[in-house]
Parts: structure tokens; C-alpha cells; sequence
């Protein structure tokens, strides 16, 4: 509300606004356009035509995993079918084959209790240990067996449905062995697959005798997962086998319900590409299926020509930004669904009262401030919501607050000097028709900004001269009615990109990630030590534009600081824009400025060799876009002969004429 409409809405947390026409009920009304929306990783396309295509898919996805009706009709219809029976033509004759071990025996090292169930599965229930190994024993129920298969299940007793006992679903398996029952010597399991493997937590691990490492599923909690370990020589039927499941990493990470199978199949052997229901449904002729079987077939096709034409398109990017459609890791998952708002009593969020509905302000003439979405829409549809409220062309808080930015932009001082706020203690526009005739004007071309600068750039007002006027000055001497043009100084990062301009150094690359222009080392506590001093000002880093440089909010650099660069975790709709000694003596005394100084007298000395004259001229030229004076050309060169070129380019730098606009 403060850059877009210029109204202080947060005025009204706690009570009515005191001055403005905002309810308290329309600030929880905002918040709850945004009920949904966390911050984290968002999946997007530079190229607008992909990005269309990918969120069409990732929106029929959504709608088969819902079973949205329309779409399950569909996949059950005649032509879906077809593509069912086509991809079923398809399939290898030859599908593996699993024989579920009947355990004869399972014990648990730690006291957990261990219990047999029906499909041959184990259930750990009871006790609870911080690490555990399950003993499972048995006979190898078929001949000539290539392939062990463990299943980790999900069940009803476990946290999230499992398959892990860990309080988030999730399970750790350090190693998996193999014995002959009775004997020491190891069965050799090698070649192993899973079909889900947690980032650095592969199948592998299970394997490789390391006590510090495992497999893990996490974040694919609440569903059920297998892996396939081929055994290096076959074994025979009836053969008595022995399982060891150590589980060492600790925390609770144990399995929670596990099962076993062999198979005959010849190697090599990996994780089955088809679940049970599906396997089941393809053991059913195709003129005996039920309606649901049908479903699991096309549902998992479908799913298959999803994943096909989304791996098909280019690699997405990511940014971190507000949304709900996040990209699910271990310390963040995304809402659900938008969370409850509920106007709070004095602001007090052990008081809350009525449920709030996503709308914006009710002081706009001809705007329904309630966006009548429904409660189960989701954040896009609110946000999406606040932006056509927003951006209507009858917001006229809107256009009035853009043109003034504009305006301000140019002449240093809006229209309106409070740019964020336009209520009664903002401060009143010194030219309000002007104001009312840009808004109306940038309205009707279309919010073109490149033409409403030509329009300010080309009146007569902006090509005023900064000459001053000692009758106008008078009457006026903040020039509040712009009867000059105003003198400014260059913003920080402006002073900064400039002497790296003038110097040959401004790196002019677009795009890639930050730079960090300071040294960093771990703190006492939380917050790291950040070193701006001892950084290598020659590095490349330091010639990147300022926009690229890596803010770090509460440790600021010192000489951005200096020159007015703003708190950087604060709105701040006006820059200050004051002139002091520490100024001076940053742009003097900064190792930045005292380095780029060096490099362009070297560039001088290249561009002019031998002729300090003519290396002033340039500088003057490069610096301040214009030849010097004769008495200028002689007092600098006697200057220059003393103290050394370097030092008479840090006098350029710290000029008045090279740090403001006249």
C-alpha cells in the first residue's frame, strides 16, 4: 500500500487509522490476500511460451493427483484408454517377478517390538530406540534367486503414515547384510537401487560399511519405497538366510514396517518402474477391468506422459520469492492451503476476532474493495485479486503515485514530498493540478514510462538551468516551485559506478549472482564477522556494477554508508542527501577511491603518454565531460608535478562538479 498507492494501511493494525479513511478491518483484509504465502525457491522460464506450457502440465498433474472428476472421466474414456493399451503393448514380457519371505523370526537389538504381519511384512511398534537393528531370519523361498528387494511401507501407526518411526516420517538404514542363519560368512549384495534416494543419503550408502553413512527418503515421506540389492551368487532354495537392518544413525530414524522378496529374474536386476496397484491391475485382462483398475492404469501413464514432455522442455530456474508453489526441501514445505486471518482485538494475537476476507481499501471511489474470492482459492487468486484492484484505471491513488515517483526521480523532490504517503499528514502536492493532469495523461497513453519521461525530459521546467536567482530566491528559496533546476548529488552507487567508469574498470556485465565486496568469517555467535577493509579492491568482484553488490542488511559497508546509501531492511521513499566531512574524507581516504584514483592515471598516462597537459584535458574530459579552464590546466599541473598524478585524480573525484548534477 505504501509504494503502490501511497497510503500508510499498516497505520490501521491495531485500530481505525486516526487520519485516513482505512478501516482496521481492511488491514487484516490485506493480510489475508497473502494468507498463503511463504518464501522460498519458485520454479520459472524466461521464455514465456515455456513457462505456459509447464504450468498447463503441472495443472493437469494437480488435477489427477486431486481426482478432479472431469479428469478422471477423461483418463477412462475411450481415446485415454487407447494410449493405456498402447503403452501396455509395450511393456517387456518379461516383467519381474517378487516372492515375499515368509519370516520365521524377527527380533529388534534394542527393544523395539517387532510384529509379523500378514503380507509378510514387519511392523515396529512399542519402544522407541535412538538406534536399533532388526534381525530378520527366514528360508529363501524359490530356486536360482538373482535379487533381494526390501520394502519400506507406510502404515497408519506411524508418524505422517510413515515409513519411518522419526517423528517426520523419515528413516535412516546404515547397512544392510546378508548372512547363510548360523554362520559368519556374508552374503555379497551388490549393484543397488532404489526408487527414491534423499539428497546425499543414496541406496548405496546401505552398502559401502560405513557406519556414518545410510539411506534416507526424506521429504518423499507418507508413501511406500523399495530398493533392490542383486546378490553376486544365486541362491538355492530353502537356503536359510539371516537379515541384518542397522540402523545407527540415531534420532529415532528407524524403520517403521519393512518386508522382503526374491526373485529369479535374470540380472540385471533393478527397482520395479511399476507400483502394486498397477502390477495388479496388468494381471487382469483388459476386458475384465474395473473401473478403478482402469483409473491406476491411466493414472500412472498419464503421469509418465507428464514426466516426459516436462523433462522434454529446458531447464528451469529458480528464484526466491513469495508464493505457495514452492519446491518442497527438508526444513521447508509449503501451506496447503490459505491460512486463517482473524482481526485482531488492539492487535493482540490472543485476541482475535472476526475471520477477515482478502480485499483491499474501501476510501477509492468506484472500487468494491472486497474481491469476493473463495475461501479456498489460492494465493495466486488473492494476489492476483490485490493487483487488478490495484492497477484498475480507476485507482486513482495509483497513477497519481507512479507519476509522482516519476516526477521525483527527475527533480529530486516528488510533487508530492511524502511519496508514500498521500493522507492527511502527508504532505500537500505544491502543483495538484499538475499531478492530476500526469496521472491522467500517463493513464490515457497506456502507462507508457518511456513516455511520460520524454514528456518530463522535454518540458521547460526540466531544462531549466540550476543558475540561481537571487528575486526567486528570495520568495522561494527551497525552490518548492521549481523556479530553477535543482542541483543534486549522485546517489552512492551512482559515485561508485561512475569512478569505476572513469577509470576503464566498470565491469559491464549483465546478470549472474551477487558479489560480495567484503571478507567473511565465522562470528562469537549468529552473525559472522564481515570485513570490508582488508578486501582486495582489485579483485573482479569489486568492478561489478553496484546493483550486484551482496547487501549485508546489519553490517553495512562503511563508505556506501558514508555517502547516504540507505538502511537496505527499511522502506526508504526519499534518500537522504546530506553533505558532510566524513564524506570528504571517504571519498579522500577509502582504499576503493584511493586504488581507482591510481588506475586512472595509469589510463591517463596510456591515453596521453608523456604530456601531462594533455592528461588533464583528458581527465577533464572523462570526469567532468568538458576541457579545463586555462587557469585550472595551469594550477593542476603544478599540482600534479608535486604531489603526483594519482593524487590530482582523487581531487577531480572529490570535486563538487564531479559529485553533483547541475
Amino acid at each position: 500500500m505504501n509504494t503502490f498507492v501511497s497510503t500508510t494501511a499498516q497505520c490501521a493494525r491495531c485500530h481505525n487509522h486516526k487520519f485516513d479513511p482505512i478501516l482496521q478491518a481492511e488491514y487484516y483484509n490485506l493480510q489475508a490476500v497473502f494468507a498463503a504465502t511463504d518464501k522460498g525457491n519458485r520454479v520459472y522460464d524466461p521464455d514465456p511460451e515455456v513457462h505456459q506450457r509447464r504450468n498447463r502440465l503441472h495443472a493437469r498433474k494437480a488435477a489427477i493427483e486431486k481426482k478432479d472428476p472431469s479428469i478422471l472421466d477423461e483418463l477412462v474414456g475411450e481415446e485415454f484408454q487407447r494410449k493405456v493399451a498402447k503403452w501396455e503393448n509395450g511393456l517387456s514380457e518379461s516383467a519381474t517377478q517378487w516372492t515375499v519371505l515368509v519370516p520365521a523370526s524377527c527380533v529388534s537389538s534394542n527393544g523395539a517390538t517387532l510384529k509379523i504381519l500378514s503380507d509378510g511384512s514387519v511392523l515396529s511398534t512399542g519402544n522407541r530406540p535412538e538406534t536399533d537393528t532388526y534381525t530378520v531370519s527366514g528360508v529363501v523361498p524359490i530356486s536360482g534367486a538373482t535379487a533381494i528387494r526390501l520394502e519400506v511401507l507406510t502404515d497408519s501407526s506411524l508418524p505422517h503414515e510413515g515409513p519411518g518411526r522419526q517423528d517426520n516420517g523419515n528413516l535412516h538404514l546404515t547397512e544392510f547384510r546378508a548372512n547363510l542363519t548360523g554362520s559368519t560368512n556374508a552374503i555379497a549384495l551388490e549393484h543397488p537401487t532404489a526408487d527414491f534416494n534423499q539428497q546425499d543419503w543414496g541406496i548405496e550408502k546401505a552398502i559401502d560399511h560405513d557406519s556414518k553413512t545410510a539411506w534416507g527418503i526424506y521429504p518423499e515421506i507418507s508413501k511406500p519405497h523399495q530398493a533392490v540389492f542383486e546378490l553376486k551368487e544365486a541362491l538355492t532354495n530353502a537356503t536359510p538366510i539371516s537379515f541384518a537392518l542397522e540402523q545407527n544413525h540415531g534420532g529415532g530414524h528407524l524403520i517403521g514396517r519393512v518386508r522382503l522378496s526374491f526373485t529369479s529374474a535374470p540380472r540385471p536386476v533393478s527397482v520395479s518402474k511399476l507400483p502394486d496397484l498397477v502390477a495388479s491391475a496388468l494381471q487382469t485382462s483388459a476386458w475384465d477391468r474395473t473401473r478403478a483398475q482402469k483409473l491406476d492404469l491411466a493414472i500412472y501413464v498419464a503421469n509418465l506422459q507428464l514426466k516426459e514432455e516436462l523433462d522434454a522442455l529446458p531447464k528451469p530456474h529458480f528464484v526466491y520469492a513469495g508464493g505457495s508453489d514452492f519446491v518442497a526441501d527438508a526444513s521447508f514445505k509449503p501451506a496447503d492451503s490459505p491460512r486463517i486471518i482473524h482481526l485482531l482485538k488492539r492487535g493482540d494475537i490472543k485476541q482475535p476476532g472476526d475471520v477477515a476476507r482478502p480485499g483491499a481499501l474501501s476510501c477509492v471511489p468506484g472500487l468494491v474493495s472486497d474481491f469476493n474470492v473463495a475461501e479456498t482459492a489460492n494465493e495466486g487468486a488473492r494476489r492476483a485479486a490485490l493487483a487488478r484492484w490495484i492497477t484498475d484505471p480507476k485507482n486513482v491513488l495509483t497513477w497519481r503515485s507512479i507519476v509522482n515517483r516519476v516526477w521525483q526521480y527527475h527533480f529530486g523532490r516528488g510533487i508530492v514530498n511524502t511519496p508514500n504517503d498521500f493522507g492527511k499528514m502527508g504532505a500537500e502536492p505544491t502543483h495538484p493540478e499538475l499531478l492530476d493532469w500526469l496521472a491522467t495523461w500517463f493513464l490515457d497513453h497506456g502507462g507508457s514510462f518511456k513516455q511520460l519521461h520524454k514528456l518530463i525530459l522535454m518540458s521547460a521546467v526540466y531544462q531549466q538551468s540550476s543558475q540561481d536567482n537571487p528575486v526567486y530566491s528570495a520568495r522561494d528559496a527551497d525552490n518548492t516551485f521549481l523556479w530553477r533546476m535543482n542541483r543534486s548529488r549522485l546517489e552512492a552507487e551512482s559515485i561508485r559506478d561512475t569512478i569505476l567508469y572513469v577509470t576503464g574498470k566498470l565491469d559491464l556485465k549483465m546478470g549472474g549472482p551477487s558479489v560480495q565486496q567484503f571478507l567473511m568469517a565465522p562470528g562469537i555467535h549468529v552473525t559472522p564477522q564481515v570485513d570490508y577493509t582488508h578486501f582486495d579492491v582489485d579483485s573482479p568482484d569489486s568492478f561489478r556494477r553496484s546493483i550486484y553488490r551482496f547487501i549485508f542488511r546489519t553490517l553495512p559497508d562503511p563508505f556506501m554508508d558514508s555517502l547516504d546509501c540507505p538502511d537496505s531492511s527499511q522502506l526508504a521513499p526519499v534518500r537522504n542527501s546530506s553533505l558532510t566531512a566524513l564524506q570528504a574524507l571517504s571519498m579522500l581516504n577509502n582504499r576503493f577511491v584511493v586504488r581507482q584514483c591510481e588506475h586512472f592515471a595509469e589510463r591517463l598516462q596510456k591515453l596521453q603518454p608523456g604530456n601531462l597537459s594533455a592528461q588533464i584535458t583528458t581527465a577533464y574530459q572523462l570526469a567532468l565531460g568538458r576541457v579545463p579552464r586555462p587557469e585550472e590546466l595551469n594550477e593542476l599541473s603544478a599540482f600534479a608535478e608535486k604531489d603526483g598524478l594519482p593524487n590530482l585524480c582523487r581531487v577531480i573525484f572529490n570535486s563538487n562538479e564531479f559529485m553533483f548534477i547541475n
